[in-house]
């Protein structure tokens, strides 16, 4: 199967995901195999929330949507064409997948089928139904596709590389088992963001979208501050009130319900607005509807901070001139070259 035919079948997946908009779910004429996908895909979206109770309609439609924005020919061509493709035996590349977010493990997979290469794939039991309805739409489009996708619950066998996303503490068992293989190995990462006190409601509204998205479990989710000293809260409180109703959640509402309780009884310094706590703190990883931040003195010594930091932040949201930072709202709208971890997927896969 040429480069030109996996584009095009992927373009064709974009165009059918299209119609699972945020604004909306419609279905349109023309989109190919839509008699027998559509009301499936449908279905599924509504019972996602029964297999893992954090994919709520509004989360599992936006990342559908958004993955529909990338799956354009003109953006699959330009990131394909950054890599030179040239025949070769093709390759069997374990995935590993998490299941913090729905198909988050999408990328990966796209990827080493774009590559040429062979998927076996091990879902998590949080996320397990989206990926393979969508592999067999891929299989309708293109039938070339057929034996080039598996997916499997038992264990690993018969593969020549590995990639494979999860905790710190599941890397080290990664890295174990997997330690003689080609592989990438990601492991926990958070995303950060920098205020100078001067942004816009609609800057610090579009930072609420980057924090509260996915109800922040995601590893481009914002769950650490950096704010000048002296900083002002009331401002950005007031700028993300627009997010109060996540409070109504159940199972966000339990953990902030929790943790406000752990914090109190260990007495530390809070500031809360009734559906996210605010608490000084060096660390990344922030619980569930908690923000962690810290403050500094000046610009120059923070960037020395991030750089020392780097291997622990997966996205920088701020209006400041850095390198690779994003603007505020843009965190979870990765483009196809925003590879996980910095690390160029199609680049490994065609080093194997």
């Amino acid at each position: 199967m040429s480069l030109e035919n996996r584009i095009n079948a992927f373009t064709s997946l974009g165009k059918f995901l299209n119609q699972f908009s945020v604004d909306g779910i419609e279905k349109k004429e023309g989109i190919a195999h839509n008699e027998l996908f559509f009301d499936s895909l449908e279905m599924l979206i509504k019972r996602a929330k029964e297999y893992n109770g954090w994919f709520d309609d509004e989360n599992v439609i936006f990342a559908l949507s958004s993955w529909a924005k990338s799956l354009t020919k003109d953006n699959l061509t330009k990131w394909a064409s950054q890599h030179s493709f040239t025949d070769r035996p093709q390759k069997t590349v374990a995935i590993i997948m998490a299941g913090n977010i729905p198909l988050v493990g999408f990328h990966d997979f796209l990827s080493v089928l774009i590559s040429g290469n062979k998927v076996l794939a091990k879902l998590s039991s949080n996320d397990k139904y989206l990926l393979p309805l969508i592999a067999k739409y891929l299989e309708h489009v293109e039938p070339e596709f057929k034996g080039l996708i598996n997916f499997t619950n038992n264990e690993l066998e018969n593969f020549d590389a590995v990639i494979a996303t999860g905790s710190d503490n599941t890397a080290r068992y990664f890295e174990y088992y997997f330690g003689k293989y080609p592989s990438i190995i990601r492991q926990n990462r958070n995303s950060a963001a920098i205020l100078t006190g001067d942004e816009s409601d609609e800057e610090l509204a579009g930072l609420g979208e980057d924090i509260f998205r996915y109800y922040g479990l995601g590893c481009r989710s914002v769950s650490k501050l950096f704010v000048p000293s002296g900083y002002d809260f009331d401002t950005f409180f007031k700028a993300i009130f627009k997010y109060g109703d996540i409070i109504n959640y159940n199972k966000y509402q339990n953990n902030y319900d929790y943790n406000k309780a752990v914090y109190l009884m260990s007495l530390y310094k809070l500031q809360e607005n009734g559906f996210l706590m605010l608490k000084e703190d060096e660390s990344y990883s922030s619980p569930i509807a908690t923000l962690f931040f810290e403050y500094y003195d000046s610009t120059d010594s923070l960037k020395k901070r991030l750089e020392q930091d780097s291997e622990k932040i997966q996205c920088l949201a701020t209006k400041l001139p850095i390198e690779n930072a994003v603007k505020f709202g843009d965190t979870q709208h990765p483009s196809l070259s925003d590879y996980a971890d910095g690390v160029d997927t199609l680049h490994f896969l065609n080093s194997l």
